[in-house]
């Protein structure tokens, strides 16, 4: 079983714009009409902390093979937030 290439999660560019979108819809999420759509607001910053959160898990299990398999879950979870924008 090979490692991912990067040494830290800090390392992994999708990880850092994961983690800038997060803070993006969260921004939004308590602006606006976002604010008192209690269920939207709670599924798109679900959505987006997932898409981070499953980079770093497949960068944590520490194999190519699930690595990638959590890549495919996190671009999954990024179109679900492209979805309820």
């Amino acid at each position: 079983m090979m490692k991912p290439a990067f040494k830290k999660i800090e390392d992994i560019e999708a990880w850092n714009k994961a983690r800038a979108l997060a803070k993006q819809v969260w921004e939004v999420s308590n602006q606006g009409s976002f604010v008192r759509d209690f269920s939207l607001k709670d599924q798109i910053n679900r959505a987006a902390g997932s898409v981070m959160d499953n980079i770093a898990e497949g960068f944590g299990r520490g194999g190519n093979k699930e690595f990638s398999n959590f890549l495919s879950i996190a671009r999954g979870s990024a179109q679900e937030v492209k979805s309820q924008t």
